[in-house]
């Protein structure tokens, strides 16, 4: 009997996958019903970790298990290669950032083979390849055409370390995703793409992922686009302040989705940003020490104005109140945002809690409107109208809705939807990414570039100050594509959320038409939406929201029939280490190549999908690793002693003329077999599959019957095969020449009808052993045999049994003393 050798078996069928094209899928006009299988497709960071390999054989799993119920299976994988850990690289080691992301998806691309995984490899592309960026460069630029995409100056998100904008979703906790650095307020030109014009069909749209995608992420998006529906009207200013602000102004607007409280507004308050608090700040309205500090408020970040001590500024002006008229003043305050709003609120502390707490620091009125005993605190709720004039009396349901009615009837105000989302600034100020493909003319203005793609030139300096592109002698230089005279290129390049907002649509196109097309219709209707997808619950948000975002707005160009992209969502959890993600800052990283050198890929795997439940946490476990690696050495030596025969023999096991033993195999053996589909296609518990398996195996030690042991490898080896495939093929092809993956065996239900039972022997409570026994036998038989059992005489020594309980079927229990 040979012992297992992993480096060899995997050696040997990774060879042969790839010689025979194993896993390409076929053409989409093979009639063949289809799976679309993706894992989010990785940074080529230079080495892949033990996330990356959880993530792949998740999909590994996915796509294996439905090529061999016969579905047609597109598993790609590809490379998100454009972002700033290049031009950081690049710095560090005086390395060019093309060269250092090519080299590493070389090896990266090698160690992901390692571990058998199924991938379409014709398919393959990274997004910092040219004819990739050719394609997303005129996609951008009919997005600009369609009044999707367009440039303004505003306040943006700036990092100084990356020195580069940041979207409000790239800021976490003050601080730049990437680097960490403090991020703060500049004012700059760049490109937006109006996701709010889709802001109501990206929520609603949410209902059809209901019960396909985790709940989490489902309200974390309606969380983010952040739907409202309340009151718009204006604050007119009084003739006072109208003078003051030179006639510059005689309004602003506020909206508000507690118009029962209008009778309570105590003064208004307008962002820092806001046109009138600039006006007042450059032409010396407030006094300099104001002014210094409204400069200062203004380099804040989003969230760190919520978070921050409430902060304000009388600017002497006032406002008239839309129904009674009375003045209210309107102050700067640092919990107002230029982005939702419109940048002004109206303020009623007496039932908001931030308005109640700047009131209270600035001594300002607080009129309670809604009947209620505390006093000390602002009331939030719902209620009964007080002070409200002809309002007063009403809940405040019904007062919203007829508020409301009053400033339309009185043509003041509007009933309005508001969302918090905001549209998705795209420009980044930095070499290694798409070049915005558009041009700056002083008589043309801005103009879509028309000789694409628009590359990056090679002879760059990246020093990690400024804009590389911008600093560049001579790449700008360009003429206008539509007078032809002198113009400049655009330098900055597109955020890296572009790349990944439609890359699953290019796998979905064959190669065959990569140079002629983005997307072809026809292949992306056969293969579109993605089946399954798995990727980080930390892509809730910035990627998922994007892509489903750049489904919708292709679909409406005609390029895909697809509303959305991913039809089903699996967010695995993390690999941990001693309680930590792993990191190299905490020591405890273990890489997959030691454990694939060591054990070998099928150990890995089996590893990865037992210890947990996909969508858990892993902890990962020296010994559990060492446990898997036995397991399948346990598995491959059973195996050698099975005598390869007919298999028709296999299908015609006359279950009758086995023995008890046989018999309890063969029960194992389908009810794992039974298990596989329930488990792959709804409660990804992997693990509890995995066991069964493991279950089997442990009965099949026990039997001699070479029929029997057969069938048991026809089945295990097709179950497990999406888990440990090298292994699998190996045993699979000496024994069964692989039909087993396709030819399955009906499960006869009469297996399942045992004439004996499995009972727990329990003493004192605790479980001590198993027998089983007939179905039919009596009390005293149970107990007699189960006071025989050997694994119980020994607890019995010396001991009194004072009661027997007998729970037929289940489970025998003797008190004992």
């Amino acid at each position: 009997m040979s012992s297992y050798d992993p480096k060899n078996i995997e050696k040997k069928w990774q060879t042969y996958w790839t010689t025979n094209n194993s896993f390409e899928p076929l053409n989409e006009s093979s009639g063949k019903p289809k799976k679309y299988i993706l894992s989010m497709f990785p940074y080529p960071s230079g080495k892949i970790h033990m996330g990356h390999v959880r993530n792949y054989c998740i999909g590994d799993l996915y796509a294996r298990y439905y090529r061999k119920q016969g579905f047609n299976v597109l598993h790609p994988i590809g490379w998100d290669s454009f972002g700033m850990p290049a031009e950081n690289a690049a710095i560090k080691n005086n390395l060019h950032p093309k060269k250092w992301t090519y080299e590493n998806i070389d090896y990266m691309t090698k160690e992901l083979a390692s571990l058998g995984l199924s991938f379409a490899v014709s398919r393959q592309f990274a997004t910092s390849d040219e004819l990739y960026t050719k394609h997303e460069q005129q996609l951008i630029i009919k997005m600009f055409e369609k009044g999707l995409l367009y440039r303004k100056t505003t306040s943006v998100n700036w990092c100084d370390d990356c020195q580069t904008v940041l979207a409000n979703e790239q800021v976490v906790d003050g601080r730049c995703w990437r680097c960490e650095s403090e991020v703060h307020q500049k004012d700059m030109p760049g490109y937006y793409i109006a996701i709010t014009k889709y802001a109501k069909r990206l929520l609603d749209d949410l209902e059809s992922l209901k019960d396909k995608w985790p709940r989490q992420v489902i309200t974390m998006q309606k969380n983010w686009i952040g739907q409202s529906t309340g009151l718009q009207f204006d604050m007119w200013f009084c003739d006072k302040s109208k003078a003051k602000l030179d006639d510059k102004f005689d309004k602003f607007s506020v909206y508000t989705t507690r118009a029962d409280t209008i009778y309570g507004i105590s003064y208004c308050a307008i962002a820092c940003e806001h046109d009138v608090a600039k006006y007042l700040c450059e032409h010396k309205l407030l006094d300099d020490e104001t002014i210094a500090s409204i400069a200062q408020l203004q380099k804040q970040t989003q969230l760190q104005k919520e978070t921050a001590e409430k902060i304000g500024f009388d600017t002497g002006l006032t406002v008239l109140h839309p129904i009674t008229k009375q003045t209210i003043p309107v102050w700067i305050a640092n919990f107002v945002l230029i982005s939702y709003g419109g940048g002004a609120v109206m303020s009623v502390p007496a039932h908001d809690t931030r308005d109640w707490e700047f009131a209270t620091k600035y001594g300002l009125p607080i009129v309670q409107v809604i009947k209620h005993d505390n006093i000390k605190q602002a009331y939030t709720a719902d209620g009964e109208l007080i002070n409200s004039g002809e309002f007063s009396g009403l809940e405040s349901t019904t007062a919203r809705e007829n508020i409301t009615k009053y400033f339309e009837l009185k043509n003041i105000g509007e009933k309005q939807t508001n969302y918090k989302l905001r549209d998705w600034g795209i420009s980044r100020q930095r070499y290694w990414g798409a070049a915005l493909p558009f041009v700056h003319c002083d008589d043309c203005g801005l103009v879509a570039s028309v000789n694409l793609p628009v590359t990056l030139p090679d002879d760059v300096v990246i020093t990690g100050e400024g804009n590389p592109l911008a600093n560049h002698p001579t790449w700008s230089d360009t003429t206008c594509p539509k007078c032809g005279k002198p113009a400049t290129k655009e330098t900055d390049t597109m955020d890296t959320f572009v790349q990944s907002s439609w890359y699953f649509l290019r796998y979905a196109t064959n190669p065959a038409k990569w140079q002629s097309e983005a997307i072809s219709k026809t292949d992306s209707d056969y293969w579109m939406s993605v089946d399954q997808y798995i990727g980080g619950i930390e892509h809730a948000i910035l990627h998922l929201l994007y892509a489903r975002f750049f489904t919708k707005v292709l679909h409406d160009m005609g390029y895909i029939k697809a509303v959305e992209p991913f039809e089903n969502l699996l967010t695995q959890g993390m690999v941990l280490k001693d309680g930590y993600k792993m990191s190299k800052s905490k020591g405890n990283v273990v890489d997959p190549g030691y454990i694939i050198d060591k054990y070998g890929a099928d150990t890995a795997r089996l590893f990865m999908m037992f210890a947990a439940p996909p969508t858990k946490e892993l902890e990962w476990n020296d010994s559990a690793v060492e446990g898997s690696y036995k397991f399948i050495k346990r598995f491959y030596e059973l195996s050698e002693g099975v005598q390869k025969i007919d298999i028709k023999l296999i299908k015609n096991i006359n279950h009758d003329s086995l023995t008890q033993d046989e018999k309890k195999a063969r029960v194992k053996l389908y009810t794992a077999a039974k298990k596989q589909h329930e488990v792959i296609s709804k409660t990804q518990s992997f693990n509890t599959l995995i066991a069964s398996c493991m279950e089997a195996v442990n009965e099949l030690k026990n039997i001699k019957n070479n029929l029997v042991l057969n069938e048991g490898f026809y089945i295990l080896c097709d179950i497990l095969e999406p888990i440990v495939p090298h292994l699998c093929w190996h045993i699979s092809d000496r024994l069964f020449d692989k039909v087993n993956f396709h030819d399955k065996l009906s499960i006869d239900e009469n297996i399942f009808q045992t004439d004996t039972v499995a009972m727990a022997i329990t003493i004192n409570g605790k479980k001590r052993s198993v027998i089983d026994i007939s179905s039919t036998a009596t009390k005293e038989d149970i107990l007699n045999i189960a006071k025989k059992d050997t694994n119980v005489l020994k607890w019995l020594e010396n001991k009194t049994i004072v009661k027997e309980i007998v729970v037929p079927g289940k489970l025998v229990n003797l008190v004992i003393k």
